[in-house]
């Protein structure tokens, strides 16, 4: 059974997780509309992937007979200054979500929930991933802020990345 303050904290988290699908989705259609449909592409494959992390915990919560509990989702910015500010916002906001997660892994380890630490593996995994990625988009557009050719070829190359289900996702279908 999962513990009362490790239920509040995960409905808390898959809050985070669609605020989190909703500023990607701000910052591809900020980026779309000044022109940059390769770093749209980018911002709406994280989009979709918090998504998936809202999924992930709604179906962990439900597999332990949890309730979901829904919450309104704040306000997101809606426009940046640069693709920079962007990801530079990237990287600050998935290092507040990693803290979040290992909130969530401290929770369910004085709860001696191994079942929950189990699952919060893959989380703590993604985000060392997650940052890993803001990290070298802030590196490679610090390297051609000023560059035209240089940001139209990152665009370019960004229009090619693609959504992949999470492993948690693709086993429960």
């Amino acid at each position: 059974m999962i513990s009362n303050n490790l239920h509040n904290a995960i409905n808390a988290q898959i809050n985070a997780e669609l605020w989190s699908a909703y500023l990607y989705l701000s910052m591809s259609l900020d980026a779309e509309a000044k022109g940059y449909k390769g770093i749209a592409n980018w911002f709406y494959v994280q989009f979709q992937e918090e998504q998936a992390h809202a999924r992930i915990f709604m179906n962990y919560l439900n597999s332990r007979d949890a309730k979901v509990e829904l919450q309104p989702i704040e306000e997101v910015p809606t426009a940046w200054d640069s693709v920079l500010d962007m990801f530079k916002q990237t990287l600050q906001h998935e290092k507040k979500v990693t803290s979040l997660i290992n909130n969530l892994a401290a929770i369910a380890n004085e709860d001696r929930d191994f079942a929950s630490i189990n699952r919060l593996v893959w989380f703590i995994d993604e985000q060392v991933e997650e940052e890993e990625s803001a990290r070298e988009m802030v590196a490679a557009f610090e390297a051609v802020e000023n560059n035209k050719y240089g940001m139209y070829m990152l665009d370019k190359d960004l229009a090619s990345r693609v959504y992949n289900v999470p492993s948690p996702l693709a086993t429960a279908e």
